[in-house]
């Protein structure tokens, strides 16, 4: 008996064939309809996705006010945000070493560029600045983001379970960094709709989103992870795929992003092809297994800290369990490698333990279960519960950017 809540996936409808004489346009034409379609399907939960982030920069705004910081500068030019910024306004090539630790050296090159080029684009093609184009692509980005998530949850469950999907993804205790001039919302827009290509077989969708989501942040390797997996799974079971050249064409384009920066920020490092993890250890960053965390775990037991560490440990301890009822409940192999990939990153990775929630932020898939669970509560269950994460994740992340001195 599983542990957790049954999924239940949701016939995919069958797509009767395209009769004789069916031109171009009329091809265009149908996925222009299907696409608006799916999107009215997805308008409510969007609206909802809205209010509650609304919502969220509200109280943190009203806040930061109170205690005289501008809301704009804590969401568009705080920590990571700044180095974005630097690298749309001037491209790479800053070097710094660290005031506070002796060996520490931070390298622009350790940021992927899919961001910040999109901030540099935008701010030449409209009359804003840097920082203020650095939101918009964020929101931009959040909007697609929960449009896809959407999409999965809708995909594998129904309607009901997609949109509360995305409204335990959008009120999660950090969720403020969805609307942050960060780079989550933007690799969990590509990585969702590329889970979306993957479990509905198109392969060269799913390869060339993956592709540009191994330009957006470091962990998106889970990403191309996830699509070589699946693929390797379908070749596996289905020896009449290996005939079909989108499902080999969108496996093979699949890491070319991330293996591309990450070959040519090496060389630019001047540390080799695998230079970029050097000027990530020169960032105090590596991945050791968790022995890191561990150690500063062991520290928040022994010790006092900042209320973000202990929130920070809460939070991937319900990841910890999340992983396991969702790998009993059996999802989709593209999902699975995905939130098992970002979780082992996050969790094995040292220094800077309090970011962490944010580098799962893109695992929404350890979300579904809670999401089928709510699908079936009673309405009133239903309404208490999104109000008490409502009230948490909004009183976190004013926290996080109004109070909280630790590096996000």
């Amino acid at each position: 008996m599983s542990a957790g809540p049954a999924i239940h996936r949701v016939a995919a409808p069958v797509r009767a064939p395209e009769p004789r004489g069916t031109t171009r346009g009329d091809r265009r034409a149908d996925r222009v309809d299907r696409v608006r379609e799916a999107l009215l399907r997805a308008l409510p939960a969007l609206g909802l996705y809205a209010a509650v982030r609304l919502t969220g920069m509200s109280v943190m705004a009203t806040w930061a006010w109170w205690v005289g910081k501008h809301p704009r500068t804590l969401l568009g030019h705080l920590w990571d945000g700044i180095w974005y910024a630097g690298i749309a306004r001037n491209g790479y090539g800053l070097v710094v070493p660290s005031p506070t630790t002796r060996g520490v050296f931070y390298n622009d090159l350790a940021f992927f560029p899919l961001f910040p080029g999109l901030v540099r684009g935008v701010a030449s093609l409209l009359p804003v600045t840097v920082v203020s184009a650095g939101l918009l692509v964020a929101w931009a980005a959040a909007g697609a983001a929960a449009w896809g998530v959407y999409a999965v949850g809708e995909r594998l469950h129904g309607r009901r379970v997609g949109t509360l999907l995305v409204l335990l993804w959008g009120l999660l205790p950090h969720a403020i960094v969805q609307t942050m001039a960060y780079t989550e919302s933007l690799m969990t827009a590509l990585a969702a709709w590329t889970l979306y290509a993957a479990i509905t077989g198109r392969w060269l969708w799913a390869g060339s989103l993956a592709l540009l989501a191994g330009l957006s942040r470091p962990n998106a390797i889970a990403v191309a992870a996830a699509v070589c997996c699946a693929a390797g799974l379908v070749l596996w079971r289905d020896r009449g795929a290996r005939a079909d050249r989108r499902l080999w064409a969108g496996a093979a384009m699949a890491p070319l992003g991330w293996a591309g920066y990450v070959a040519w920020a090496g060389l630019r490092s001047g540390h080799g092809l695998l230079g970029y993890f050097e000027v990530q250890r020169l960032w105090g960053s590596r991945f050791d297994f968790g022995r890191d965390a561990f150690l500063f775990v062991r520290h928040l037991i022994t010790a006092r800290d900042y209320m973000a560490y202990y929130v920070t440990l809460a939070i991937l301890g319900a990841a910890l369990i999340a992983l396991v009822f969702l790998a009993l409940d059996r999802p989709p192999a593209a999902l699975l490698v995905y939130v098992l990939v970002l979780t082992v990153i996050a969790v094995g990775g040292s220094s800077y333990f309090a970011s962490k929630p944010r580098f799962l932020l893109p695992a929404f898939p350890l979300l579904l279960p809670a999401a089928v669970a709510m699908a079936r509560a009673r309405p009133r269950t239903l309404a208490v519960t999104a109000g008490a994460l409502a009230g948490l994740s909004y009183f976190y992340g004013t926290y996080l950017l109004a109070v909280a001195k630790v590096p996000m």
